[in-house]
């Protein structure tokens, strides 16, 4: 008897593995929603933007092989804009292999959009090397990074938020450098916590860092803890604002996802 269940929870416990391991290595499952904003004009062509998220890169679940067929993949989709939500590297103990920023970025810098790439800092681009890494992206102009600040991204007014799980983001600041700019203002940030704190002017939030909002058992209880808005896991409207942090339920990470915004 005590024999057999052994061979039943090992049988499960394998069976568990396996499918976990073909959720992690399939590709990314691009999902889309559709956003509204009053600031585009009347009869305007909608702006989509593509998001990506906590891609991680290391081994041997994500090397920079994997990610230029996932470039491939967001590339076919023809975004105006690419936005990238922060953790582009994985440090994590268990990696077979650690990557350096010039391998880590390389696959990146094959985006393709009509507007540019736009990228903020998550926390694990901070404990790895974000100055290695930002000299990396310095070297291709069509990605653009700034934290804490703002630029004109095509017709949209686009905040970039720095790392708020590391103690960096200034939402303040990031809203007062949209001042003058034109079109759907837009916040980009890693962690979504300080979704709250935005201005109720905001038409759209992306985030990353959730992970979908954790892993929760069915009886209660999440084995782990990123955010506190945990219950943030899809899009949500809070006044004005629209709120999307980049799906991550199919997989543990690099989801992607497509946000047509249509004039209102």
């Amino acid at each position: 008897m005590v024999r057999r269940l052994f061979l039943i929870a090992l049988t499960l416990a394998v069976a568990t593995g396996a499918k976990g391991w073909h959720d992690t290595m399939r590709d990314p499952v691009i999902v889309r929603h559709a956003v509204t904003s009053a600031a585009l004009p009347a009869g305007s062509p909608p702006i989509t933007i593509a998001l990506l998220a906590d891609i991680h890169v290391a081994g041997p679940d994500m090397p920079p092989a994997r990610l230029n067929r996932i470039v491939d993949q967001v590339n076919a989709q023809r975004p105006d804009i690419i936005a990238i939500a922060g953790d582009l590297v994985s440090e994590k103990r268990t990696a077979t292999h650690i990557y350096t920023a010039r391998e880590i970025i390389a696959p990146l810098a094959r985006l393709k959009a009509r507007h540019g790439v736009v990228l903020v800092p998550g926390n694990h681009d901070h404990w790895f090397d974000w100055p290695a890494l930002s000299e990396q992206l310095a070297k291709h102009p069509h990605m653009r990074v700034l934290a804490n600040q703002a630029a004109q991204v095509g017709p949209i007014a686009l905040g970039k938020v720095d790392d708020d799980f590391t103690g960096r983001a200034d939402v303040k600041a990031t809203v007062a450098a949209m001042d003058g700019l034109t079109g759907p203002r837009i916040l980009l940030m890693h962690s979504p916590d300080i979704f709250p704190a935005t201005p109720g002017d905001i038409d759209l939030v992306l985030a990353g860092h959730t992970h979908c909002g954790q892993i929760a058992y069915p009886w209660g209880g999440k084995p782990d803890d990123h955010v506190r808005l945990w219950q943030h896991l899809c899009l949500r409207r809070g006044g004005a604002r629209q709120h999307y942090p980049c799906d991550e339920r199919r997989d543990w990470h690099q989801p992607v996802a497509a946000a047509p915004v249509y004039a209102a």
